[in-house]
């Protein structure tokens, strides 16, 4: 397919219009479709699929397959579309900050710096980090941004990088200097691979709604409605299977196998 073809068959994906001109309004639209559309989902490290990031095989996965993705593949497939539609487009590494305040691995996380045609941004554009600001953040911006996924702020290191807070906590430390999708693949690799990554401990598939959030994770079906919370643990494997589909439009014919129930597989 040519790439004007991959881009109309990307809108129509996550169900977004062509945009008259690359600018603030259109991205924040094509933002938020795809967080409303595209589930963050770690499902290709249980299933045993391979995972390439490569601009082809990211698109493939995600608009041909219908399929979601983790950071990296969220992110790179996402940063392709708004390129075709006349974006400006850095790929932005970032370390995820834990509880503790400790940076992770270079290359934890994959960010987008967008600019835009109007004169606004530039952006920091982020579907890949599941519940996150539902808009583009101004990544010059060092007040504070309301956002319906919470008040966030961007604050300047001491190395020249910046943190991303969210309700006054550390996200994540991005690098400003862009990056080559390749320059990722060491941290997927971490992430598929290592006991240590949350990726590998179960499987898991999330993505936002118009009033909250619905997450599978293993078993267990959470639903966020207008900030409040129910868990909902599925029983038989169709059960699960059909959440999938019905929830998150993934069709699958095996579960993905998790680590965290006693036998080690579904079953």
């Amino acid at each position: 397919m040519s790439t004007a073809s991959v881009t109309q068959a990307y809108l129509r994906r996550i169900g977004a219009t062509h945009p008259a001109r690359p600018d603030a309004h259109a991205l924040r639209e094509l933002q938020l479709r795809h967080l409303l559309t595209v589930p963050f989902e770690n499902l290709s490290i249980h299933l045993g699929e391979d995972i390439v990031l490569e601009e082809k095989a990211l698109l493939d996965k995600v608009v041909h397959a219908r399929r979601g993705g983790f950071c990296y593949e969220l992110g790179g497939a996402f940063g392709a579309l708004l390129r075709g539609l006349g974006f400006h487009v850095a790929l932005l590494q970032a370390r995820v900050i834990d509880e503790e305040g400790r940076p992770g691995i270079p290359f934890d996380h994959l960010a987008l710096r967008v600019e835009t045609d109007d004169g606004t941004g530039p952006w920091l554009v982020d579907v890949g980090f599941g519940d996150h600001s539902h808009y583009p953040l101004a990544l010059d911006d060092r007040g504070e941004q309301e956002d319906p996924g919470g008040t966030f702020r961007i604050v300047e290191t001491p190395d020249g990088d910046v943190d991303v807070l969210r309700n006054g906590r550390a996200q994540y430390r991005v690098e400003r200097r862009g990056r080559e999708l390749s320059d990722f693949q060491v941290g997927a690799w971490y992430h598929r691979t290592s006991p240590a990554s949350h990726f590998t401990r179960s499987p898991v598939c999330s993505r936002l709604t118009e009033d909250g959030r619905i997450t599978l994770s293993g078993r267990k079906l959470v639903t966020t409605v207008g900030g409040e919370r129910a868990e909902r643990m599925l029983e038989g494997d169709d059960e699960v299977l059909a959440a999938y589909r019905d929830h998150f439009g993934i069709a699958l014919d095996r579960l993905p196998s998790d680590p965290s129930e006693p036998s080690g597989h579904n079953g």
